[in-house]
């Protein structure tokens, strides 16, 4: 009997064959993984990549905006305490310009506005590690100075107009600060300056019609440092909710991402199984051309 050897070619050839993919089956089925290379599954593998860099970019803003909620908390907190301070000082300057109160009380009352004057300056030069939070971008310098050789006195600004910003992962962009001198000491609204004439209003022990409109000042400058926390509060809020997006949108991309590369272990076993028999006809139908082909030479 004569026999083809490239029937046995072939066949080995399929056995080669059906042992890799058995090789593969089973690597994926212990990893858990149909794609692990971009020649697995070039479309999926691609697809996956870009999901990935994506979640990557959620990852990133999620982190930045942990960073700058915390500055911009630490802002408000300090402007709530600047309200305080303004609402205690506009109770006190009322009672100095009704008329009423006397000399003693006065000047009593200058000192409680220095008092309040200085508290404000110092929520005014508040820092969050190390950095100056209404300073602009100059964040290593202090950004205000009271210089009281003059009466009344003058408080400094030596920071900048420009504030930091963030960009959300959907092209936003939020301001996340307050420069000072938009805050303490705006046009028509300035805070320490307000505080500064009423304290120099009320030294003298005498309050005259300037008092009504250093009080006047005040309340503007109240009602500026309400406006701009308002703004803060609203900066922060649009954060928050784009930092919830980017954490929900990183997690459903996870999640498709690792359907797109993940193995169905029910599916692998069921093709493990048949590659193994496959295998083993291979083997056995080898084994008895080997068999025949010998005997054919005897």
């Amino acid at each position: 009997m004569q026999f083809d050897p490239h029937y046995i070619d072939g066949l080995v050839v399929s056995l080669n064959s059906a042992t890799q993919n058995e090789q593969k089956l089973t690597g994926q089925l212990s990893s858990g993984l149909r794609v692990s290379s971009l020649s697995d599954d070039p479309v999926a593998a691609g697809q996956a990549s870009m999901l990935n860099a994506s979640i990557s970019q959620d990852d990133r803003f999620v982190q930045t905006a942990a960073t700058v909620q915390s500055l911009m908390q630490v802002t408000d907190s300090a402007l709530g305490g600047v309200v305080t301070q303004l609402t205690s000082a506009i109770s006190a300057a009322t009672a100095g310009v009704n008329g009423t109160e006397s000399s003693a009380d006065l000047k009593s009352l200058a000192q409680q506005l220095a008092g309040i004057r200085d508290q404000v300056l110092s929520l005014a030069n508040s820092s969050y590690q190390g950095i100056y939070i209404f300073a602009g971008s100059q964040g290593s310098t202090q950004p205000f100075t009271l210089d009281t050789s003059t009466s009344p006195a003058s408080a400094i600004y030596h920071g900048d107009s420009q504030t930091g910003s963030i960009t959300t992962t959907t092209g936003q962009h939020i301001s996340t600060g307050l420069d000072g001198s938009a805050v303490f000491s705006a046009a028509g609204a300035d805070v320490l300056g307000a505080l500064n004439n009423l304290i120099s209003d009320f030294a003298t022990g005498t309050a005259g019609a300037s008092s009504n409109t250093d009080l006047a000042a005040l309340q503007a400058a109240f009602g500026n440092v309400t406006q701009q926390r308002t703004v803060l509060d609203s900066s922060l809020s649009r954060i928050n909710t784009a930092s919830s997006y980017a954490q929900t949108d990183a997690t459903n991309r996870t999640v498709t991402a690792s359907n797109l590369v993940a193995a169905d272990p029910a599916k692998i076993a069921t093709q493990l199984s048949a590659t193994e028999t496959q295998a083993q006809a291979l083997m056995s139908a080898i084994a008895a051309v080997e068999k025949e082909s010998l005997f054919s030479y005897m």
